[in-house]
């Protein structure tokens, strides 16, 4: 978009300009709003299918997740999680997918 020579315009030529880049400008900032919007549905899409994957896991090593409430689950989880051992190889998870995704 290359901005028009405005030597020698008339009021009217120059409100009509203004009037074309004012459009331009709401297209523009719609477009952005779109592409904002699709980023947020992809980023929940991602969360949403992580957040299920890593359920279906869970499950698995349950064994028999339906007679269990949400609270002994979690119960079970705290303690998984609590040995040094879990916590260690958490942080060295971690450390070494810093350095692959740098």
């Amino acid at each position: 978009m290359s901005i028009p020579n405005l030597k020698n315009k008339s009021i009217d030529e120059l409100r009509e300009i203004k009037a074309k880049g004012e459009a331009e400008l709401k297209v523009l900032h719609n477009k952005s709003k779109y592409y904002e919007s699709q980023i947020n549905l992809l980023t929940r899409k991602k969360r949403t299918h992580r957040l299920c994957t890593r359920g279906a896991i869970l499950e698995k090593f349950l064994g028999c997740p339906n007679e269990l409430t949400d609270e002994q689950v979690e119960e079970i989880l705290k303690i998984a999680f609590q040995p040094e051992e879990v916590g260690r190889a958490i942080e060295q998870f971690r450390e070494s997918n810093e350095t692959s995704f740098n």
